[in-house]
């Protein structure tokens, strides 16, 4: 059973920056592909950015491309998410979540993963 915890959330004003942590349970999160998911109020979860397990690489929703980066630090079985130039649409919930299924691939549905998180709130005002 792998435990996620997320960090970090909270109000920050637009044009602000955040720094999520989602801090994982277990010896082998270095083989977990890791994800970042938000739900906002009344709208389906959307996928935000994934990491894969193996060597690291990275993907980004269209939306997430350029003010969001996703970085994992095995060691601290720890994955981040950065958010630059916050805007008032990023207010939601933020979801990490992990797929130990050690398959390649970018998953970006959340049927993909495992396990979840409990969410940390995000609220960016204008």
């Amino acid at each position: 059973q792998v435990q996620l915890v997320e960090s970090g959330g909270g109000l920050v004003q637009a044009g602000g920056s955040l720094r999520l942590s989602c801090a994982a349970s277990g010896r082998s999160f270095r083989r977990y592909a890791m994800g970042w998911f938000r739900q906002a109020p009344g709208k389906e979860r959307e996928f935000v950015a994934g990491i894969t397990w193996s060597v690291g690489g990275t993907y980004y929703s269209d939306f997430a491309k350029g003010r969001f980066t996703i970085s994992r630090d095995n060691a601290n079985n720890t994955v981040y998410l950065q958010v630059n130039n916050m805007k008032p649409e990023d207010t939601a919930v933020y979801y990490c979540a992990a797929d130990a299924s050690g398959n390649y691939g970018f998953k970006v549905n959340p049927s993909a993963y495992d396990y979840w998180g409990q969410g940390t709130q995000v609220t960016v005002s204008s």
